[in-house]
């Protein structure tokens, strides 16, 4: 019995001999084990000057003007671009198929806007993946800090690898880079004074007939007819930037046929200002479910974030640091440091692109007819946000998320404020959901609605902003009838009165109110 109970093999023998036969089966079947070797990105960046007139260029993520824009500004200067179609629901699905779990709404939209426009190439076209690899590339903004920009582009080649096109290059823009970007003189890609000169135009030329169609729409009779002004306003621009002929001269043919437009402004409708997460605020498809138009079709007007602002805020931020920089004793070796560096020439320097910046905007502003147009005083918006916001944190829109808030409620520029950004931001989480919260206590007047996008909860999504411009329909409409009792007309009599002014769809009335119906009106 003892004997009997010695032959019988331990637990740790019998995983011995089920790993030696599971190791003898591997090497019948040869399937043995490699080492494991960590994924290396290596980082495919080489574009030179002879290819190209043979790589073409792929963009997108801004707005579908300025995209259109963009892309004509580079053909201007000799480069092959295609824009890719705006983003939708089945962009977010190759966008989760192949990236890593985790990641923001805007990354695997984009990410996957990409991947499906390459699928196109090689199912639809029956593109070589040899030559997509070989023939295109993939120009997107870069950054640093928290968001997608700074840290997700090895995310995309990660993805692009799992989808089939490893090797497949993604190059960066650098938000902050300016001139320094070129890289050697037999770059592909130069950023040369005239090519960031167009780029500045076509952001600009973009910001200013998206701003006009914002305006009229709202209010236009014919239904459709301020879609078409635009369409034709941007292809009157695009052609000015392949002629490399005057883009002044293109908006000033664009005004006529904005200012033919047949529009009612005598409307007590909301006016909605969109702040928020870069990309989920700019973007006009399934990346905010469509919000802009979405807020139209409830009855509302819709006034958007420019993507000048956003170059302004770049450039204050950089001020910002130099001036706190340069009151050190000694000159700092960082990054941003100033060692071996005129912090004061660098601030004159800043002090010149923003007049620069600002200049660009009113004269396309003024050629187009957006009258009353204006931007915002980086340095005011920091004020209004100091109290509630550290300036020195950076991510998202910073602080200027708050000061923009603060300052719509403070000068009556609109009824209700929403604040868009993806599942999970951290940087506009924190501010819509933590910091709002201490400012909407100070101003319980405003309308704020803080909502986020998945890409699958748009019915949630709407229902909230909905609840928000249920409230800001009603104070729009009791501002229009104050109006109206203020200046003792019916609704008829504004009416004959504006019509005898032969009323254009580009005269804007001064600003008293939030309402534009309201300071029609008090324009009576």
């Amino acid at each position: 019995m003892t004997t009997a109970l010695k032959d019988i093999p331990t637990f740790a023998q019998i995983d011995e001999q089920l790993r030696q036969f599971e190791a003898d089966e591997r090497r019948r079947l040869g399937l043995e084990d490699k080492a494991p070797t960590p994924w290396h990105d290596a980082n495919p960046q080489d574009f030179r000057r002879h290819e190209r007139q043979s790589t073409t260029l792929l963009i997108g993520g801004l707005t579908m003007a300025h995209d259109a824009l963009l892309q004509a500004a580079l053909q201007g200067s000799g480069y092959r671009v295609d824009v890719l179609d705006c983003p939708d629901t089945r962009a977010l699905h190759l966008g989760k198929e192949f990236g890593n779990r985790g990641q923001c709404n805007p990354t695997y939209f984009t990410v996957g806007n990409l991947v499906k426009h390459l699928v196109a190439l090689r199912d639809e076209k029956q593109v070589p993946v040899e030559r997509i690899v070989k023939d295109y590339l993939f120009l997107t903004a870069g950054s640093c800090g928290p968001c997608r920009f700074g840290t997700y582009v090895t995310e995309y080649r990660k993805a692009l690898r799992d989808a089939g096109f490893e090797g497949f290059r993604v190059m960066l823009f650098q938000q902050t880079g300016g001139l320094k970007q070129a890289t050697g003189e037999d770059a592909g890609l130069e950023f040369t004074p005239r090519l960031f000169l167009m780029l500045l135009k076509a952001c600009v030329a973009g910001d200013v007939i998206n701003a006009m169609g914002y305006r009229i729409r709202p209010y236009e009779v014919v239904p459709g007819a301020t879609d078409a002004a635009i369409e034709w306003s941007k292809q009157a621009v695009c052609e000015a930037f392949r002629r490399q002929t005057s883009v002044l001269t293109a908006l000033r043919r664009s005004r006529r046929r904005f200012a033919a437009i047949e529009v009612d402004r005598l409307q007590g409708k909301p006016k909605v200002l969109i702040i928020g997460e870069f990309w989920a605020m700019t973007t006009e498809g399934d990346g905010n479910y469509r919000l802009q138009r979405f807020l139209e079709l409830e009855g509302a007007e819709v006034v958007v974030q420019p993507i000048t602002a956003w170059i302004l805020y770049l450039v204050w931020q950089t001020a910002h640091d130099v001036r706190r920089r340069i009151d050190l004793r000694g000159a700092d070796l960082a990054k941003k440091g100033l060692e071996g560096k005129d912090g004061r020439r660098t601030l004159v320097k800043l002090w010149a692109a923003e007049r620069v910046v600002r200049l660009m905007f009113h004269t396309f502003a003024w050629g187009i007819g957006l009258a009353d147009s204006h931007l915002a005083d980086m340095p005011h918006i920091a004020e209004l946000a100091r109290e509630h916001y550290d300036l020195e944190l950076r991510g998202g829109e910073g602080h200027m998320e708050v000061g923009k808030l603060i300052d719509a409620v403070r000068e009556k520029s609109a009824h209700m404020v929403v604040s868009v950004k993806p599942f999970g931001c951290m940087p506009s989480s924190s501010v819509s959901d933590g910091v709002m919260a201490g400012v909407l206590a100070r101003h319980p007047e405003a309308i704020f609605c803080a909502v986020e996008t998945t890409g699958d909860g748009e019915v949630n999504f709407q229902s909230r902003v909905q609840m928000f411009l249920f409230k800001a329909r009603q104070v729009a409409r009791v501002e229009f009838a104050a109006a109206l009792e203020q200046r003792g007309l019916t609704l008829d009599a504004a009416r004959e009165q504006l019509k005898q002014r032969r009323h254009s769809a580009i005269a804007v009335p001064a600003h008293v109110v939030a309402g534009t119906g309201a300071n029609q009106v008090y324009a009576l």
